[in-house]
């Protein structure tokens, strides 16, 4: 069987910064305030006699071990009760990096399905999360709600209509790009490419720094509840830019783990605390102006923690974006007095596209005319205890990472070039091929950048020989024993749900920067820059295979001549590729 939008490589890869290497660090007060699934996704649950108020937390890099629930030496009281009252989500998935797990959120779709299946999208980039696509927050809308957002958006601004305000929100505070500085909010992409991003609106927001982002939040999220009357749903996503670096937290937040010797890990540790703090007091804003009674906690990290950045994922295999386990499995609860069965742990499989559906569904909203949806109606089996509908998810199919030297189509049994960059779980096992990326077992203690201190580093060296593994995630959730070759017969399976997918993906969209989007050239910020008139960056979006054409064809401008250079001296180099 032919594998077709598989093979390629992208010049422009070549010509950005690797997404790791963004962490751009500056030094630094918390005021308080079954069988295989072919078909389309289901959905289950009978939404509550008046629909629900729903507050959904996204933290940034936090890791799987760095929560009070998982044995951690972090202080997370109460992200703990919550949970410990509520639903603890322990075979949720998410995405490795931040704009897929968002997109995913977003849109209850794979990455496959929306173009955005490779990497994240850069500051410079006009690029965004597909315009025609519905999100939940104008789903939401449809069904009455008030929707509101505070924190990291990070799925494009290059125009106006990629806004957080343009794709559903009433309205926003917080930044557009990547990571910021957590007082100044200033952002470089790249060395001497800086520029402030804190938006409120569609408006700059320069003066509302100076104050941390997880105080600053979490007191607009109040802010937000005490204005809005609880007779109205409402749905709030709280998309705490905490704990992605820079490092930085208020003072009292670090003196707890003053005996901590690891400096990258006290820093973090007082940063999910703070964080931790503002749950807490947005809990109590609930509380206090009549929400909770009526409403749905969920708690989500967005992807793996970075573990030479603090964060730690032990027990689990590899870190922040790596297609192991901890890479992808989340950190994730529900907290509610609308669930049936509370207190309770929840293995049943759940992933990040679930909640597009689930909470649609959940606030009385109509998602039959939705077509296309990876996620699930997934209520009845986090509040009843039910069994989960999801049987499989496809962790990604990325054709423009870096191809695995050992990978082949023979390899993949004639259907499968086991280079690409791929993941899949179906039931209890998972595929992984091509390059999954940084492959080691790190424990906690051993997080640091200092000679020596690795010395219990669990490393694994077979990655650069191997380019195909499978495991039993059920019987074997920290990926320690490789089945592939005593169970060919399961990875014949995988890879033929694999190619299935292959088929069904659009695309991606993965266009050169673009040197207007500098914030030197828009007043020192960061924000859109491409006017309405322009042609239509679609047309740009490059793809294994071809480009997407719109039909609205428009004057192009002179620095669109330059990108159509770079799309076609990449389109060559890929034809070659392949």
């Amino acid at each position: 069987m032919a594998v077709h939008t598989l093979t390629g490589f992208s010049l422009v890869s070549l010509l950005s910064f690797g997404y790791m290497s963004w962490d751009w660090m500056k030094p630094a007060v918390l005021g308080d305030s079954p069988g295989l699934q072919d078909a389309p996704a289901k959905f289950q649950a009978s939404p509550p006699s008046r629909p629900p108020h729903i507050i959904f937390f996204l933290t940034d890099d936090q890791g799987f071990h760095d929560i009070g629930y998982h044995g951690s030496d972090i202080q997370t009281p109460t992200l703990d009760r919550l949970a410990a009252e509520g639903v603890k989500l322990e075979n949720y998935y998410i995405q490795p990096i931040c704009t897929p797990s968002r997109s995913q959120l977003i849109t209850g779709r794979y990455q496959i399905h929306t173009g955005l299946q490779h990497s994240i999208i850069r500051p410079r980039q006009p690029n965004c999360l597909p315009l025609h696509q519905v999100t939940l927050p104008q789903k939401l809308q449809e069904a009455g709600y008030a929707t509101h957002m505070v924190g990291k958006w990070h799925l494009g601004f290059y125009k106006k209509e990629c806004l957080p305000t343009r794709r559903g929100f009433d309205t926003f505070l917080g930044s557009l790009t990547g990571n910021v500085d957590y007082y100044t909010y200033d952002n470089c992409d790249g060395p001497g490419v800086c520029g402030f991003d804190l938006h409120e609106g569609e408006n700059v927001a320069w003066g509302k720094a100076g104050k941390y982002s997880t105080i600053l939040y979490a007191q607009r999220v109040s802010q937000i509840l005490a204005s809005h009357s609880p007779q109205q749903p409402i749905f709030i996503y709280v998309a705490f830019q905490a704990v992605h670096t820079p490092l930085q937290s208020p003072r009292e937040y670090i003196y707890p783990y003053r005996n901590m010797g690891n400096v990258a890990r006290r820093k973090y540790a007082a940063m999910v605390t703070c964080m931790d703090a503002a749950v807490k007091n947005i809990t109590r804003a609930l509380k206090k102006y009549g929400y909770y009674d009526n409403s749905v906690i969920v708690f989500s990290s967005d992807n793996g923690g970075q573990t030479f950045s603090g964060g730690s994922n032990w027990p689990l295999r590899g870190r922040k974006g790596t297609y192991w386990e901890g890479g992808i499995r989340g950190l994730g609860f529900v907290h509610s007095p609308l669930i049936k069965k509370k207190r309770r742990t929840s293995r049943s499989l759940i992933h990040i596209t679930d909640w597009y559906p689930t909470l649609v569904k959940l606030a009385g909203g109509n998602i039959s005319e939705t077509e296309g949806l990876d996620g699930y109606d997934v209520w009845e089996a986090i509040s009843e205890g039910k069994e989960s509908p999801r049987t499989e998810i496809l962790h990604n199919i990325d054709p423009l990472y870096n191809l695995a030297r050992s990978g082949s189509l023979e390899e993949g049994q004639g259907m499968w070039n086991t280079a690409v960059q791929a993941s899949i779980r179906v039931k209890d096992f998972k595929l992984l091929t091509g390059d999954p990326g940084y492959s080691d077992w790190i424990p906690p203690q051993t997080l640091t950048n200092f000679p020596g201190s690795w010395w219990n580093l669990e490393r694994h060296t077979d990655g650069a020989r191997k380019s195909l593994w499978l495991f039993n995630i059920t019987a074997d959730p920290y990926e320690r024993h490789d089945l592939s070759a005593i169970k060919p017969d399961i990875v014949k399976e995988l890879l033929i749900r694999l190619s299935y997918y292959n088929r069904t993906a659009i695309p991606v969209r993965y266009p050169p920067e673009d040197p207007r989007g500098s914030p030197d050239l828009n007043g020192g910020a960061w924000g859109p820059w491409a006017s309405e008139e322009e042609e239509e960056e679609e047309e740009n979006w490059i793809g294994l295979g071809g480009h997407h054409k719109s039909p609205n064809k428009k004057k192009k401008c002179k620095i669109c001549k330059l990108r159509s250079f770079f799309r076609k001296l990449n389109t060559r180099l890929m034809s070659n590729r392949i």
